[in-house]
């Protein structure tokens, strides 16, 4: 009987858990008039910034290679909890071929 108490308990935590993941909406913005994006990959919300309920944005300027792949990425503002997570997040991402190597900004908005 317990068995089954602790296995329900263990679900509800995962669901809330889920659900609180959730709640943490994100928004990305990335610079009209430059290269589209064909693959995004959304930042996980670290632990850290969960529990301390850390919001706010994080730009990212990338520079992307010719074929769409992001060649480098770097910080220029945010909350460091967040920065890394985008920074990972960013290595995933493909935008549009183009004829040169280009540089854009991307904006992640984390709110609750």
């Amino acid at each position: 009987m317990a068995f089954t108490w602790s296995k329900k308990m263990l679900a509800a935590a995962a669901t809330v858990l889920f659900a609180v993941s959730l709640a943490f909406a994100q928004q990305t913005t990335v610079e009209e008039g430059k290269r589209k994006v064909k693959t995004k990959v959304a930042p996980a919300i670290p632990e850290l910034a969960r529990r301390m309920n850390i919001t706010g944005k994080v730009k990212i300027e990338v520079v992307i290679a010719p074929d769409g792949r992001v060649k480098s990425a770097r910080a220029m503002g945010g909350h460091p909890v967040l920065i890394q997570s985008c920074l990972e997040a960013m290595k995933e991402w493909k935008f549009e071929p183009a004829p040169e190597e280009s540089t854009q900004v991307v904006e992640f908005d984390f709110r609750q």
